[in-house]
C-alpha cells in the first residue's frame, strides 16, 4: 500500500522544505474519478498539451519554487490559461536534466515554457506513464495555488515521462481544479 508521501512524491518534498504537513490523500483507480478531472488525468500524454486541448488556449509557467542540482531541477508551479488566467494545474515536477540537449536544458533553466511543451518544440520523444491516481483533501497550499476556498476534494496523478529507451525524463505529480 501506498502512503501519503509515496502517493504525494514529488510534491511532497516540496511540503517538506516549507515544514507544513502532508493533505489527506487516497489513491483511487482511474474510473473513480468525476468527469471533467478524470479526461484531464487519466491518458497517456503530458499535462500542457492535454490542457491545452481542454481550454482551447496557451498555458502559461508561473514557478512558485525550484530546487536545483547538477543533474536535477525541481519545482513546483501552476499552469495558467493564457487569455483569461485560470490555474489548470498545481504541480510539482522533477526532471532529470542529463536526459536533455543544451537547448532543451537552457529552455527549462528559463522558465518560460512549460515542460510539456519543450518536449513539443524540441520534437523529444517521450513515453507517459501515470503510476497512481489519487483524491486529495485540498488544505491551504492547495488552495492557495488553485485560487479556491474552503475543503474540497480534488484529484490528481503521479506521472512519469520516460524516454524511447524508458528511462525518466522527469517524474510529476499534478493535481487539478474541480471541474467547471
Amino acid at each position: 500500500m501506498k502512503t501519503n508521501s509515496d502517493l504525494f512524491y514529488p510534491m511532497n518534498e516540496f511540503y517538506g522544505l516549507s515544514g507544513v504537513p502532508l493533505p489527506q490523500v487516497t489513491s483511487v483507480e482511474g474510473s473513480e474519478i468525476p468527469e471533467p478531472c478524470r479526461g484531464l488525468l487519466v491518458h497517456s500524454r503530458d499535462m500542457t498539451s492535454t490542457l491545452t486541448e481542454f481550454y482551447g488556449q496557451a498555458m502559461l509557467l508561473h514557478v512558485l519554487k525550484r530546487v536545483k542540482t547538477e543533474s536535477v531541477v525541481a519545482r513546483e508551479i501552476i499552469l495558467v490559461t493564457e487569455r483569461d488566467g485560470r490555474n489548470a494545474v498545481y504541480a510539482a515536477n522533477k526532471i532529470y536534466l542529463d536526459m536533455f540537449t543544451p537547448e532543451a536544458r537552457q529552455s527549462i533553466f528559463e522558465e518560460r515554457i512549460p515542460f510539456g511543451g519543450i518536449l513539443a518544440a524540441q520534437r523529444i520523444a517521450y513515453k507517459s506513464r501515470p503510476i497512481a491516481f489519487f483524491k486529495v483533501t485540498a488544505d491551504e497550499t492547495i488552495n492557495r495555488a488553485l485560487g479556491l476556498t474552503g475543503e474540497q476534494t480534488l484529484y490528481g496523478r503521479r506521472n512519469e515521462l520516460l524516454n524511447e529507451n524508458g528511462e525518466p525524463l522527469a517524474r510529476v505529480l499534478e493535481i487539478v481544479p474541480p471541474g467547471r
